[in-house]
């Protein structure tokens, strides 16, 4: 849980230099913070690939194989599920809620609750993060995140007050309970070539992060977290 002990921390953290704060991160300056979280991004997702393959050549292509298939049959189950729509309204309702927020609304620390712990929880990243700490004890995805939420909370909580700090708790339970369970899966799933699929094909999905995170195009990320479960059924049948 070393991933999401640091999320936990870097909000309340940035939640307390946001109540202290006289001003807003510069453009300038959000755009180099930008810069480094999107190449952190990608060594964290070249990182994940790079140890989930190995074996021949041809070995290694068919792992890359069937990281692609999956990646393809996991965003048709996602649109089939609405992941992403799904996904869209919570943003967009935690959007209203942020549109809504002045400095003289009384209801301003549970608006900051509710929005934070929607913008902090719901998304790919956290997910992601959470399956490969508690699978490999892997931290580098929740560590990027805990950068963007860091930075996010110290805005937020300029505008919302004290409520955002507090929303490093549904953090806490939300992502250290995924994590328990994903470290439960690891430890009686006896065949390491399914969690390095697993890998593998996540490993992918955070590399289109980078494009999200530079805001280069839209990327339906939550559309292809079917694919994890895709994955390790493909190499269980493809032996």
């Amino acid at each position: 849980m070393t991933g999401t002990l640091i999320n936990t921390a870097a909000i309340l953290v940035g939640g307390f230099l946001g109540l202290k704060a006289s001003r807003q991160i510069s453009p300038p300056t959000q755009q180099r913070i930008r810069l480094v979280l999107a190449a952190f991004t990608i060594y964290a997702g070249m990182s994940m690939i790079w140890k989930g393959i190995g074996g021949s050549f041809g070995n290694v292509l068919k792992q890359l194989g069937i990281a692609m298939l999956a990646l393809v049959l996991g965003n048709a189950l996602g649109m089939m599920l609405r992941l992403q729509n799904g996904l869209n309204h919570l943003g967009h309702y935690a959007k209203e809620r942020l549109a809504k927020a002045s400095p003289e609304d009384d209801h301003r620390f549970s608006e900051g609750f509710v929005t934070c712990t929607l913008l902090f929880c719901v998304g790919p990243m956290a997910i992601l993060g959470a399956l490969e700490d508690g699978t490999h004890g892997d931290f580098k995805i929740l560590a990027v995140k805990s950068a963007m939420d860091g930075l996010a909370a110290m805005g937020f909580a300029a505008m919302f007050g004290p409520g955002v700090l507090l929303a490093a708790l549904p953090v806490l339970a939300y992502q250290g309970t995924l994590t328990l369970l994903a470290n439960a899966l690891a430890q009686h799933l006896n065949d390491p070539l399914l969690l390095d699929a697993m890998r593998v094909t996540g490993g992918m999905v955070v590399l289109c992060i980078t494009v999200v995170i530079l805001d280069l195009r839209k990327v339906p990320l939550a559309n292809y977290l079917p694919s994890l479960v895709v994955a390790p059924l493909l190499t269980h049948w493809w032996r």
